[in-house]
């Protein structure tokens, strides 16, 4: 009797034991098709958010790209008008540049035919020395009358300072080709008759003499009428 109640006791105290076990590895079982589910569920959230962001961030990347080829091609367009507008410049440019070349060429044949009626109004014919201080003689048929101030019957005068004095050195200087501000006159007297004139004159650095001889013609003034160039000044 005392070892059938041992042994009862004995079987009952494993079956509690294989009972709790059997306990613990049904919830250890349950918590991990717990854990497994939500891992699954979770995991499932997780890539369908992926998915949905993903053509979000394509769309996002199309725009940046489509804006960017838009600030391209307005660049290239701006490029492509500033380059026509430096082309037209340039064109504007070499126009002007051609419109002055012209003027040049324009105002260089004019220069030259204005030379070229010059040396034809310049006749200048040899003339025979007077003496033999005379280096080289001469008179040009383009010479003309210097103009006056005087009116009514012309006196010659040969007073220094006077109207007459001065209109006609200044046909010495016309005649000798000499600047009136830089001309010293050494002699100034009659030419053999009333109304003509013979001076002596030379540039201020006495680098040349020349006598000079001049005419007056009524209501014109004075003009020369020939010209010898002195080796020697002679009213030193």
């Amino acid at each position: 009797m005392g070892k059938d109640r041992y042994s009862s006791r004995v079987a009952k105290r494993k079956d509690k034991k294989v009972n709790k076990i059997y306990n613990i590895l049904i919830s250890v079982v349950v918590l991990l098709i717990v854990v497994v589910g939500a891992v699954i569920f979770l995991g499932g959230n997780d890539e369908q958010t992926t998915s949905n962001d993903t053509p979000a961030t394509s769309n996002t990347t199309e725009s940046d790209d489509s804006g960017t080829n838009k600030g391209a091609e307005t660049s290239e367009d701006e490029d492509g008008t500033a380059t026509d507008s430096e082309d037209e410049q340039a064109d504007t440019d070499e126009s002007g540049d051609d419109a002055s070349d012209s003027d040049k060429d324009t105002s260089l044949d004019k220069d030259s035919a204005d030379s070229e009626d010059e040396n034809k109004e310049s006749e200048i014919i040899e003339e025979t020395p007077s003496d033999s201080n005379v280096e080289k003689a001469y008179t040009d048929e383009s010479w003309k009358p210097v103009g006056t101030e005087q009116t009514g019957e012309h006196v010659t005068q040969y007073e220094q300072g006077s109207v007459d004095w001065q209109e006609m050195e200044k046909a010495l200087a016309y005649g000798a080709g000499i600047s009136e501000s830089d001309m010293k006159v050494y002699w100034l007297g009659n030419g053999g008759s009333p109304d003509t004139a013979v001076g002596t004159v030379s540039p201020s650095d006495d680098s040349a003499t020349y006598r000079v001889q001049i005419q007056w013609i009524d209501g014109e003034g004075w003009k020369p009428t020939k010209v010898e160039k002195l080796k020697v000044n002679d009213k030193k």
